[in-house]
Order: structure tokens, then sequence, then C-alpha cells
């Protein structure tokens, strides 16, 4: 099931008109604990994304670091900034 689910999430995912493919040209290295985390942060700042969604410990080291910014948020934060978007 769990394998099921992620793959529709993933197909539904690269389906949405808004999706936009981002090239990473630098890499920040900003999560020492958990190197292969890095990439999402990357992503994050490369898009210029408003928010990184995660539940990840790892993530936490970010609210540390004044440049280059990235916040995370949790997946009820997430659902929360989309009712706020959609009101």
């Amino acid at each position: 099931m769990g394998r099921e689910l992620s793959d529709y999430v993933l197909k539904t995912i690269m389906n949405l008109s808004s999706l936009h493919r981002v090239e990473i040209y630098y890499k920040w290295n900003l999560i020492e604990r958990d190197p292969d985390d890095n990439k999402f942060v990357d992503c994050a700042i490369a898009s210029n994304a408003r928010f990184l969604v995660s539940h990840d410990k790892h993530f936490k080291v970010l609210k540390n670091i004044a440049f280059p910014k990235v916040e995370v948020i949790s997946t009820n934060g997430f659902k929360e900034e989309l009712k706020i978007a959609n009101s």
C-alpha cells in the first residue's frame, strides 16, 4: 500500500501544470548531520521556495542559519498555508 500511494502521489505531482524543473548550480551543504538532506535544501534555495515541508529533525538546524534563509514547516503548517492561499 505504501509504495502504491507514493507512486500515485509522485505521478499526480509530475502531471501538475505548475511544475517546473529546477537546476541546482551550487551545493550549500547546510545540513552536516545528514548530508543526503542537502539536496532538498539546495532545491528549495534554487527555486526560491517560500518554505520546505518536512518533519525531519535534521532540518531544524536551518532555523539558526541566516543566509540563505530556508523556512521549514510541518505538513500541518503546509495545510494551513494552503487554506490561507485558497481563501
